[in-house]
């Protein structure tokens, strides 16, 4: 018997949790419903759900603490839900650890869709031996491994949500070739993905953060055209 894959909704308007959960039901998903952040931190650990519906507008603790929280604890997907539809709002969420960002009011399909690939892209960490055949790049204080879906650097484990160390593998696997948003956009989050190429410049923006330039080695800007694993 295949098991049902969990989504959390977090969401103080019922009439809006339960037809989310509704059309989830439709489509093989275990649901849970919660009305606060409080609620949706503790229900995290109980229930172990395999996406998490996230609002921002919520009472107590809002959407963006519960989203820095969760990423403390763990890298299950999460897509927020918001009315607010400003770039701001939607970068801070992303910047936040969101994997996708929708604006209220939305189509229930096109929910449902963005859900089932989220989930597709998501590969939850391995801790099994690892195989032979690992997917690792390498480089001086960098090494990234897309078996295990880890990244050390500078001899320390570094926390990296999936999507972030895919754009880096996918990037570093290529050296000093040269990728346009719209390729990394396609390559990473998949054609089915409604965003826009913003997704890109806030995913390299967080891992510039993460993983500064080396003497060796950089995640460099093609202005105009994209970026690319700058090796010298």
């Amino acid at each position: 018997m295949v098991t049902k894959q969990k989504i959390l909704i977090v969401d103080d308007d019922s009439n809006i949790a339960e037809l989310i959960s509704l059309y989830l039901v439709k489509e093989c998903f275990d649901t849970l419903i919660v009305g606060d952040g409080e609620s949706a931190l503790a229900a995290f650990d109980t229930f172990e759900p395999n996406l998490v519906l996230l609002d921002l507008m919520l009472p107590g603790i809002d959407g963006y603490q519960v989203c820095r929280e969760l990423r403390t604890r763990s890298q299950t997907p999460i897509i927020m839900l918001s009315a607010k539809g400003e770039v701001f709002d939607k970068v801070l969420g992303l910047e936040m650890g969101a994997d996708d960002y929708m604006e209220k009011p939305f189509d229930s399909k096109e929910l449902v869709a963005r859900v089932k690939a989220v989930l597709r892209r998501y590969k939850p960490i391995v801790t099994e031996t690892e195989p032979s055949d690992d997917k690792v790049v390498k480089y001086q204080d960098l090494e990234i491994n897309m078996t295990n879906y880890s990244v050390n650097y500078q001899g320390s484990r570094l926390d990296m949500p999936p999507k972030e160390l895919e754009l880096l593998y996918f990037l570093a696997s290529s050296p000093n070739r040269v990728f346009t948003r719209e390729q990394l956009l396609d390559q990473i989050w998949g054609y089915e993905y409604v965003g826009d190429t913003r997704t890109v410049d806030v995913h390299i923006k967080r891992l510039r953060e993460k993983i500064k330039d080396h003497e060796t080695w950089r995640i460099a800007t093609i202005w105009g055209i994209g970026y690319k694993f700058e090796v010298s």
